[in-house]
């Protein structure tokens, strides 16, 4: 069985308050963790159609994003399968092109992604600003957890960076 290639991808616009929260969740799970070399994280922002490049050959796509599904804000959310298009097609958003537009594009390419899950909180508010909500920024370290358990469902372990500075103090 080859290698799976896994994709780790935030995605939002910074200026926009709590629509820039996939970009703070993939700097957040970068900062706290050590992921192993399969892994790539990427800062997809507002990137649309280029991301197409990165989709080929993936097996496993977790997306970070702010989804609205009309729920209270800093709800955490977890998309897979039909959920996907149905509910972000709902999302405002300033992409360039649609998330579902991206999968949609890729499947036709013959080269869907075998597995993909969303996860994201509901944002309070998208207007112009750099700062998350206080409802989405509370929920930020449980959106991480999130995805590192999911990493972990599909056999990946990363490693916390407070483990490994530990680890290395102990050694010296």
């Amino acid at each position: 069985m080859s290698q799976p290639n896994i994709i780790v991808l935030g995605l939002g616009n910074l200026l926009l308050g709590d629509e820039g929260l996939g970009i703070r969740a993939l700097e957040s799970l970068q900062a706290r963790y050590e992921l192993p070399g399969e892994i790539t994280c990427l800062d997809g922002g507002v990137m649309g159609l280029e991301l197409l490049a990165y989709l080929t050959g993936t097996t496993h796509l977790l997306v970070i994003d702010a989804i609205e599904t009309g729920q209270p804000p800093g709800t955490l959310v977890r998309l897979e399968g039909e959920q996907i298009p149905k509910t972000l097609s709902q999302k405002l958003s300033l992409h360039e092109i649609s998330f579902q537009d991206l999968l949609a594009l890729n499947e036709l390419r013959g080269m869907a992604v075998p597995h993909l899950v969303v996860w994201g909180l509901v944002p309070a508010f998208l207007d112009p600003g750099v700062r998350l909500s206080e409802p989405v920024k509370v929920q930020l370290d449980t959106l991480v957890e999130a995805v590192i358990g999911e990493l972990q469902n599909w056999g990946i372990t990363p490693s916390s960076r407070s483990t490994l500075v530990e680890s290395a103090s102990r050694s010296v």
